[in-house]
């Protein structure tokens, strides 16, 4: 069993660990400067543009897509280690280098299941980093938790245009608040009396300018509006109509195409996190060393110390689970490596959630302002522990295949 990065993974490693020293970390402080004189919250404020096309410029773009005809063709395995250090800047990163979702999942879905003017029209733009996009499938009426509840309507017009009508409520829906997104991946019902309610969902394009989509409000999560990423919205579709056309797949389709979709989200979103958490024992470490209380340097407290190694252990753990996850995707399949990717989704956010926890702890108010990253850490990875499917759900589903071994 061989650990090592190989040879074209580790040259990756060393030009985005440089290129977050040289660029990335110092523009976290400049970026919240700048956003503070923007016109609008949602703008992007320029230093993000100039780390986009400085990683552009080095190669460090669309890494996570395996297909080398439109991104690095690197394997999960081999880009594992790479998300790993964007997630230790989450907020500016990920976007630098193309890599963020939902762009990533929704270039994915098109360069698997679009067909050549979808790709041509969508794709090609959204690789290039010109447009942003949204994924529009959560729903405010009913338990998105299971998908084959939704209820937005994608009707086949009957007056010979040869357009389907989209009449549904979403929410949640990231990216949808960016300025440059234009462009939705709708998941609604086409044969909602369907015998097989996994066979009732299809998936549509529809522009962002489409006559009845109206973005009604940003939503918050846990008082951030996460502006890097688009943000998160509630979109209305009253009547929008989109030629046949844009259908993404077969009717039908629609929950095949958001499992294979979900399967790498939810390892890149695993990858990023435990870049999270190396964040955050760096945090630590230079806090423990630099604050004294009691007459002795934090570091030299019993608990601090045992805060510290139980992060070091849970990293070290979850790392190699990641790893192998990614793996199993590359040789086995997404559906192969299924428990795996249930186990990460269980365990990872939920581990990172108590390492940013107890950095905050040592932080003291610093860790709940906006002066350390912390904070704004917790949130992403507590949402985590809904997003992708709730935690509870992947239990339930990991749980039955364990038990189906002794029925």
């Amino acid at each position: 069993m061989d650990f090592a990065f190989d040879a074209r993974t580790e040259e990756l490693r060393a030009r985005l660990l440089a290129f977050m020293d040289e660029y990335v970390y110092p523009a976290e402080q400049v970026a919240h400067e700048q956003r503070a004189r923007l016109a609008s919250p949602w703008e992007t404020p320029p230093v993000v543009e100039e780390l986009k096309a400085e990683a552009r410029r080095q190669g460090l773009w669309n890494l996570f897509l395996p297909d080398a005809e439109y991104g690095a063709g690197l394997t999960n395995l081999q880009y594992a280690p790479l998300a790993e250090i964007t997630g230790r800047s989450p907020q500016l990163a990920p976007t630098a280098t193309n890599c963020a979702a939902p762009d990533t999942g929704n270039m994915e879905v098109l360069a698997q299941f679009g067909d050549e003017r979808q790709k041509k029209q969508w794709l090609q733009p959204l690789l290039a980093g010109e447009i942003r996009s949204a994924f529009a499938m959560t729903e405010p009426e009913v338990a998105s938790s299971d998908a084959t509840n939704i209820t937005t309507h994608i009707e086949r017009t009957s007056d010979g245009a040869d357009e389907y009508v989209i009449t549904g409520r979403k929410w949640y829906i990231s990216g949808a608040m960016h300025p440059d997104c234009q462009i939705f991946i709708v998941m609604g019902k086409t044969d909602p009396d369907g015998p097989d309610i996994r066979r009732q969902q299809s998936m549509v394009l529809v522009p962002r300018d489409t006559p009845g989509v109206t973005v009604e409000r940003a939503m918050q999560v846990f008082g951030y509006e996460d502006h890097y990423h688009g943000g998160h919205a509630e979109v209305v579709f009253d009547h929008a109509r989109v030629p046949v056309s844009n259908l993404i797949g077969e009717e039908g389709g629609g929950f095949a195409i958001a499992q294979a979709r979900l399967g790498p989200g939810r390892i890149h979103h695993c990858m990023r996190l435990i870049g999270m958490a190396e964040r955050a024992i760096e945090l630590m470490c230079r806090r423990a060393v630099s604050r004294t209380a009691f007459g002795k340097a934090l570091a030299q407290q019993g608990v601090v110390q045992n805060w510290i190694a139980d992060a070091r252990v849970q990293v070290e753990q979850l790392r190699l689970l990641v790893l192998k996850t990614a793996w199993l995707m590359d040789t086995v399949g997404n559906k192969g490596a299924h428990t795996e990717i249930q186990a990460i989704k269980i365990a990872t956010p939920r581990t990172v959630v108590g390492i940013l926890d107890r950095a905050i702890q040592l932080h003291g108010a610093g860790g709940v302002s906006q002066d350390f990253p912390l904070a704004e850490l917790y949130a992403g990875a507590r949402t985590l522990m809904l997003a992708d499917g709730p935690d509870e759900v992947h239990q339930r589903s990991l749980a039955r295949r364990e038990l189906k071994k002794y029925l």
